[in-house]
């Protein structure tokens, strides 16, 4: 099993932290790695009187690097692990000083006055392996990481090493349990300090070079402990400056790293995999349990108290270990319930999804069989969603979603379930012995709560919803519940949006049909059932012809003639319309080509009117086809009029503002369909392109009878002359309706007091 952690943070975002290292730090810090080198060979090896001077001058300058590096490389807010490294570096100064200061302190073998320097020596080694476990906390940010107890195995082993091999030894010849003990804690300590540094290295992110400077200068510093120990347990005769000269080497190292600008890295939160145990790890840990079972047999015992240490550190060997064992199966466990969640939860809104929906009306279905209750479901769509993602982006989107997510959740019953299966689409299950009543109250409730502004980040913003209620009184499958309520929904936007609807078996059939409808319609275009008709559109102060409206119709051969009230909306919801309607396009500007070329010089020219759809102002392709169209058929552009409808121009009116630009570029004339039944705005009227308003039939019905719309038609009528747009009266159907937009100054008019929309072959 593998997880990704992400360390976390406040917020969503990583703070910006502004501010570049100082120039040169760099280059310092490669200089110090150098003198590192070569303070480790000239103490070590080199002249006895440059051994002293070298050595101090290699700590005091290692210390000032560390200390300039926390100062002024170091981020402020990340300051202080460094900030202790530093402290744990003034205490070992000190132990030096004490030991040059009181050379009686530094003798070897050691006297109990070597107990001096060791009370700040030992705080100091606390004190960095504090500031190491603070960068791989702030590092890695994981309690579930294991590096730390691992650590302390490591550790914990090292001391039973260091006890059986260094310090019983020691007290054996010299006498002096608590130096001896003192001496071996080091090197013990400096183990620990190299796996934490080598866990920093490995917690993922940039390998930096400040890491590999640690666990260097922690390896140097391993190394100095270690011969110190032996040295002072009179185990090997080694002379004192080649301990010397491994300490030198490690405060340079360390100055060197604290001086790098990748340190700011380690203070980081990195993107942490923690993976199966490794065989690395799993050696490690083998090797740990192992080294008891080795001492033991290997070593006798020595005394009493030689018998207590090693069982107290065998113990807690084996305690750490266990915790080991125990923290692992936790983690398993947490990130198997996290996993487990995150397959039944929407990860923005953290409500169930549709996985986990179904498996509660399952559970529900069973038990309303058995308690004779009713289930419901309502199926929430937020209206115009894709408008609130497209004008303040989808971040607002999803502050929206979380927003409704978090209403929902607070004002319906504990015992309902709220949950998002996708998009804007929210789901609510209620369940008791009238859930049907329940659901409908619900429902109204719901549209309540959408009455009242939601408050993001952008604003108040107000957003209604459509809601599909269905119930079943048994235990009904899922899928199907969600089905029918969905359908609902759907029947809930048809009728206006911010309402709801209630599903019958009426829905499911006209859902059927639907279907069929969509099916049957992809083919239609290949096998010629489409076909155009024309009604012509007449010069309401002369009489003449002055053009046609071409207009789509489908004539299936067993489902007869189909309106287009029915086929038009799904062609534009499946994207057919596009198609079909670049071929009603090519069609009717060939017909239109063909009849001027048949009429006389003298004879008035004709147009050719043609709408074209919200999806096809949508397609890019759409310029380039009325272009080739013109080209093709040798129309002059102002003889092709391009209808469109108010609401599809406003569902995205920059785009479609782009689009329209480009054609009346080409010198088409573009006309607005239905003028009077969307926004109707005269701001937005005047931005777009258009020659042509198309006044909608509903306002000509009842003209020339004093009808209530007569106000209105002349409003527009002379709103479109302010603006010198020409008026086209559709469904003019009774001389009365005639005369009278002729007398008020309509332009043209159209509608069956002049024709039907026919074939070109019914049209002399």
């Amino acid at each position: 099993m593998t997880r990704v952690l992400v360390p976390e943070r406040t917020g969503s975002v990583l703070p910006v932290r502004p501010g570049a290292p100082p120039r040169g730090v760099r280059a310092g810090s490669w200089a110090l790695t150098g003198a590192a080198a070569a303070g480790l060979l000239v103490v070590g090896f080199g002249p006895e009187p440059l051994r002293g001077p070298v050595g101090l001058a290699g700590v005091l300058v290692g210390l000032a690097a560390l200390g300039f590096g926390t100062a002024r490389v170091a981020r402020p807010g990340d300051r202080a692990p460094w900030q202790h490294m530093c402290v744990a570096g003034l205490l070992f100064l000190t132990g030096i000083a004490i030991r040059i200061i009181v050379p009686e302190t530094a003798v070897s073998p050691p006297t109990p006055m070597a107990m001096i320097p060791n009370v700040v020596v030992i705080p100091g080694y606390l004190m960095s392996a504090y500031a190491f476990a603070g960068l791989l906390r702030r590092r890695r940010a994981d309690e579930d990481d294991p590096a730390w107890v691992d650590a302390v195995l490591v550790g914990v082993a090292s001391a039973l090493l260091a006890w059986t091999y260094l310090v019983q030894p020691s007290i054996e010849r010299t006498g002096l349990p608590l130096i001896q003990l003192a001496n071996s804690f080091f090197p013990v300590i400096d183990v620990v300090l190299v796996v934490l540094v080598a866990q920093l290295a490995l917690a993922g992110g940039v390998r930096a070079p400040t890491l590999w400077l640690l666990i260097v200068g922690s390896a140097s510093l391993f190394g100095g402990d270690f011969l110190y120990s032996v040295r002072d347990g009179n185990l090997a005769d080694l002379p004192a400056h080649y301990v010397d000269a491994l300490y030198t080497a490690a405060f340079l190292l360390f100055g060197a790293a604290t001086l790098h600008p990748s340190m700011r890295t380690l203070t980081e939160p990195q993107q942490i995999v923690v993976r199966d145990l490794s065989r690395a790890r799993t050696v490690v840990i083998a090797v740990v349990l192992l080294i008891p079972i080795g001492v033991m047999t290997a070593e006798p015992v020595g005394g009493a108290l030689d018998r207590w240490v090693r069982a107290v550190l065998c113990s807690l060997i084996v305690l750490a270990l266990l915790f080991r064992v125990v923290r692992s199966n936790n983690s398993r466990a947490r990130a198997e319930d996290a996993i487990r969640r995150r397959a039944t939860h929407d990860a923005l809104t953290d409500l169930p999804n549709r996985e986990l929906l179904s498996e509660t009306i399952a559970t529900w279905g069973d038990r309303a069989v058995a308690d004779g209750q009713e289930i419901s479901l309502l199926f929430i769509d937020l209206d115009r969603f894709k408008m609130i993602n497209d004008h303040w982006g989808h971040r607002v989107g999803d502050e929206l979603l979380c927003a409704v997510a978090g209403r929902l959740s607070a004002n319906l019953r504990g015992t309902d379930l709220v949950c998002r299966t996708g998009g804007d689409e929210f789901v609510v299950v209620l369940a008791g012995p009238s859930a049907r009543t329940l659901a409908e109250a619900t429902a109204g409730r719901v549209l309540d709560l959408f009455s009242r502004p939601f408050l993001l980040s952008v604003g108040e913003v107000v957003t209604s919803a459509s809601i599909g209620v269905a119930s079943a009184v048994s235990g009904a499958e899922a899928l199907e519940l969600i089905r029918d309520a969905d359908t609902a929904m759907y029947e809930a936007k048809a009728t206006g949006r911010n309402t709801y609807a209630r599903f019958d078996t009426r829905m499911r059939d006209d859902v059927r049909d639907r279907m069929t409808l969509e099916q049957e319609l992809r083919g239609a275009l290949e096998r010629g059932e489409l076909y155009p008709t024309y009604q012509p559109i007449v010069d309401l102060s002369t009489g003449e012809l002055d053009g046609y409206e071409t207009l789509m119709r489908w004539r299936h051969p067993t489902l007869g003639l189909i309106s287009p009230l029915r086929f038009v909306p799904i062609a534009e919801e499946t994207g057919l319309i596009v198609d079909a309607g670049a071929w009603l396009l090519r069609e009717a500007a060939t017909q239109l080509a063909t009849w001027r070329a048949e009429r006389g010089p003298g004879d008035r020219p004709l147009h050719i009117s043609v709408n074209i759809s919200v999806r096809q102002l949508r397609d890019r392709e759409l310029v380039a086809i009325v272009r080739d169209v013109l080209d093709e058929t040798g129309l002059p552009p102002d003889a092709l009029w391009l209808e469109i409808t108010e609401s599809g121009v406003m569902e995205d009116l920059e785009t479609a503002l782009a689009t329209l630009d480009e054609l009346r570029g080409l010198g088409v004339t573009l006309a607005v369909d239905d003028f009077g039944t969307g926004y109707s705005s005269l701001s937005y009227l005047n931005r777009l392109p258009v020659g042509i308003v198309k006044l909608d039939r509903s306002f000509v019905s009842e003209v020339g009878e004093q009808g209530a719309n007569e106000s209105i038609v002349r409003a527009v009528l002379a709103m479109a002359g302010a603006l010198d747009l020409k008026v086209v009266a559709e469904g003019v159907e009774t001389d009365v309706q005639r005369d009278w937009l002729r007398d008020q100054g309509c332009d043209l008019g159209q509608g069956w007091l002049y024709g039907k929309p026919v074939p070109a072959s019914e049209i002399g």
